[in-house]
């Protein structure tokens, strides 16, 4: 089995495996890292399997910051092991600081920031990631803003997520204006069925040096192998809450995709890594995990096999962009 490998963030020198982990399991009701000690185990066996990158937010867990609180206890003794990202500013959830709709203002990233830190346990966050476009606040003013905490040490980079590609342009040409230094992240969903990005984002991050995070990429668990036309594993979140993806999937395509799968000798969740992480810019696929031997799987199935252009194609042409 080859080891899990790490690569560049777009055009910075922040290094993430390329396989990382979305902690918006974390503190949520109904998993088994609800709890302190079911988030420690899957912490646990994502350093344990090389992965560096933990993704969060403050809005994750079934209340306010939870996700956070549970994260940074489990990584008391060992921040420095891995690459630490959260998020603010999401404009569809509510948030204990007063924002009046401004969630990108320079007021707003000083107080979230902060609770950020308190509640993750240190004093630096590798990457702050802009949640969802701000429709009140200049990007420059946002962009001010995080060059601050860069520069006062609280942060180290920043992102943002659930940019369209116009926006990614004008925030990089703010930037270079106004002398900050760029995101270098981007966050948007991305999946075999889930592919708009393609359209503009993928050519305007790739114009700016923008890495890209994927979310959602094995769409809620769809591609992980263990679903058929007739259902899935009971305790999954598909199962639970989300049997319309079920419904609704394009079973034809994906049976064709488990045969090319079964003749090659690789799982589906390899195929599926292995097509994510050939994408030109993208820079680890952030899968969410509830115990250790998922995050297990998904950091082996990360490093064991890549396509040749004719398999990416096939794979593409398979799940095509419409």
């Amino acid at each position: 089995m080859s080891e899990l490998s790490y690569r560049p963030l777009g055009r910075s020198g922040l290094v993430v495996s390329a396989v990382g982990i979305g902690c918006n399991n974390f503190g949520r009701e109904g998993t088994v890292t609800e709890t302190a000690d079911g988030t420690r185990a899957v912490v646990d066996a994502a350093i344990e399997a090389g992965v560096s990158l933990f993704d969060t937010a403050d809005i994750y867990g079934r209340e306010y910051g939870l996700s956070e609180t549970l994260l940074g206890s489990a990584l008391v003794g060992r921040r420095d092991q891995i690459v630490l990202a959260t998020k603010f500013g999401h404009a569809d959830y509510e948030s204990p600081i007063p924002n009046w709709g401004a969630k990108g203002s320079r007021r707003y990233v000083r107080l979230a920031v902060e609770g950020s830190l308190r509640r993750l346990g240190t004093d630096w966050i590798d990457l702050y990631q802009l949640h969802t476009p701000d429709p009140v606040t200049p990007i420059e003013e946002t962009l001010a803003a995080l060059d601050e905490l860069v520069c006062e040490g609280k942060i180290r980079y920043y992102g943002h997520s659930n940019f369209a590609g116009w926006q990614l342009t004008e925030a990089d040409w703010a930037a270079r204006v106004h002398a900050h230094p760029a995101f270098v992240s981007a966050q948007n969903e991305y999946s075999l069925l889930v592919r708009g990005a393609e359209r503009e984002l993928f050519p305007a991050m790739r114009a700016a040096g923008v890495g890209f995070l994927p979310y959602f990429p094995l769409y809620n668990g769809l591609f992980t192998g263990k679903f058929s036309r007739d259902g899935g594993p009971a305790e999954s979140r598909i199962m639970r809450q989300r049997k319309h993806l079920l419904d609704g999937a394009p079973w034809d395509a994906i049976e064709s995709y488990q045969a090319f799968c079964d003749d090659r000798g690789i799982s589906m969740l390899e195929a599926t890594f292995g097509w994510l992480l050939a994408q030109d810019g993208l820079a680890s696929v952030i899968a969410g995990a509830t115990t250790p031997a998922q995050i297990s799987a998904n950091a082996a199935a990360g490093a064991a096999w890549r396509p040749t252009a004719e398999e990416d194609a096939w794979i593409s042409e398979c799940f095509p962009l419409v």
